[in-house]
């Protein structure tokens, strides 16, 4: 098991590089194709400026943007005394500077990890984790996101969401050029030009959901991640397994939740929406939190 979770540590590492190259390859292919199609070199160059830009500004301003998004605001180690020292300490036990501390005012139980790497990372907490979870609870809460920062998840999920984001401009430009009649002039003397246009609609449709479900499947498999090298931390699964227990019966809103910050937190922050029917499943940004407290209870540490 400690072997298998440091194998994913490292290859997390290696994975984060290979995506932010990946995700440059994709936007620069996805604008390559939308400018042949448009006969546009405009949209080509458009879109490599996009993908630079918005991954130098994921890498050194995520945490920023995500903690103002989810209203987190700094604290003071004299305010949450044993907040401070659960942190420290399991900082401490692994191997990690003491990250930033912020707090989100909402009933809510819930937390996540922000950051690019692990000197400049931020845990968020909400005032509801802190009133209704027991000390062992909260240090699998915080072991979890911790262990986020850890196996360098943080700035993968970041990169994922830019990605996403970028493909989803350039497919909304590509609408919207092309209604105007940006298409409808290529070809006319034959059908070549219809069949182009029906290609460059497809593609516009599906790079968007394709790079949401990339998104949703690197976050479902990071939580699983975390949820093994928390309880590793700790030595003591039953923590996070009874924290995760109150947090699914936990139906408190979290006011400052979007979709953008959603697969951040340790638990989707949209109650009441996890058991919707298969496909609200399929688009989850968590795991089924059943299937995480199973999981945790069979460990062996």
């Amino acid at each position: 098991m400690v072997q298998d979770l440091y194998s994913q540590k490292d290859s997390n590492i290696r994975k984060t590089w290979l995506l932010i190259t990946m995700s440059l390859i994709l936007v620069i292919g996805v604008g390559w194709v939308f400018s042949y199609l448009l006969r546009s070199t405009a949209i080509l160059y458009i879109a490599v400026f996009l993908a630079v830009i918005m991954n130098i500004v994921a890498y050194w301003n995520s945490d920023k943007i995500a903690l103002a998004m989810s209203g987190a605001r700094p604290t003071k180690r004299e305010q949450y005394l044993e907040l401070y020292r659960i942190i420290e300490n399991l900082s401490i036990t692994a191997g990690l500077p003491l990250p930033r501390i912020y707090i989100i005012d909402s009933p809510q139980i819930n937390a996540f990890a922000t950051g690019r790497d692990p000197k400049h990372a931020a845990i968020a907490v909400t005032t509801g984790a802190l009133a209704q979870l027991s000390k062992n609870e909260l240090e699998g809460v915080i072991a979890h996101e911790l262990s986020h920062v850890g196996n360098r998840d943080i700035l993968v999920s970041t990169i994922v969401v830019v990605l996403a984001g970028v493909v989803a401009i350039l497919a909304d430009w590509f609408f919207r050029i092309s209604f105007w009649g940006g298409l409808g002039r290529r070809d006319d003397r034959n059908n070549s030009g219809s069949y182009i246009m029906l290609i460059g609609l497809v593609f516009a449709l599906l790079a968007p959901l394709a790079s949401m479900l990339v998104q949703l499947a690197v976050s479902r498999k990071r939580e699983y991640l975390a949820d093994a090298s928390g309880a590793l931390l700790t030595r003591y699964p039953e923590g996070l397994a009874s924290a995760l227990e109150k947090i699914k019966d936990d139906s408190s809103q979290l006011q400052t939740a979007t979709n953008a910050t959603a697969h951040l937190f340790i638990s989707s922050p949209f109650k009441g929406k996890q058991k919707t029917g298969w496909m609200v499943k399929l688009f989850s940004t968590h795991p089924p939190i059943e299937n995480r407290i199973r999981i945790l209870r069979e460990m062996k540490i």
